[in-house]
């Protein structure tokens, strides 16, 4: 099963949960994006290994998982701090100074433009998969 997790930027940093679980939410939380999922991980964890220990069977839905993680403006920029936000702002045809409000989180984005900083993160990773060095 496909597990969508969603990350996103808080008062206190960053939570990372599920929201298409039948059996509940698990949840991480951290200061960073790294941190919180690695809270999750740890979260998921300890859920699955509830049920045994009361002689129930782990559902169906958390065995296996293929986890789908999607990010809000903030986490993504968190988690991929090694960009140039400036230089990424001119790729995706967004005011420099408006995308690290986004980053911040700060100020609001409209899906328009989620939806641009989006592909041009998908294009960046077009780029980079069509590397070949020698």
């Amino acid at each position: 099963m496909t597990v969508r997790v969603l990350i996103e930027k808080d008062d206190k940093g960053f939570s990372v949960y599920t929201d298409n679980l039948k059996h509940g939410v698990i949840i991480g939380e951290g200061k960073n994006v790294e941190e919180a999922k690695a809270d999750f991980f740890n979260s998921w964890e300890e859920i699955k290994s509830i049920y045994p220990d009361r002689g129930m069977k782990i559902p169906d839905e958390m065995l296996n998982p293929k986890f789908e993680f999607r990010y809000d403006v903030s986490s993504v920029f968190d988690e991929l701090d090694v960009i140039n936000t400036t230089k990424f702002a001119k790729m995706a045809g967004v005011n420099s100074s408006l995308l690290r409000h986004y980053k911040c989180g700060d100020f609001p984005i409209s899906d328009k433009q989620v939806k641009k900083i989006e592909n041009a993160l998908h294009d960046l990773g077009r780029r980079l998969l069509s590397v070949s060095m020698f």
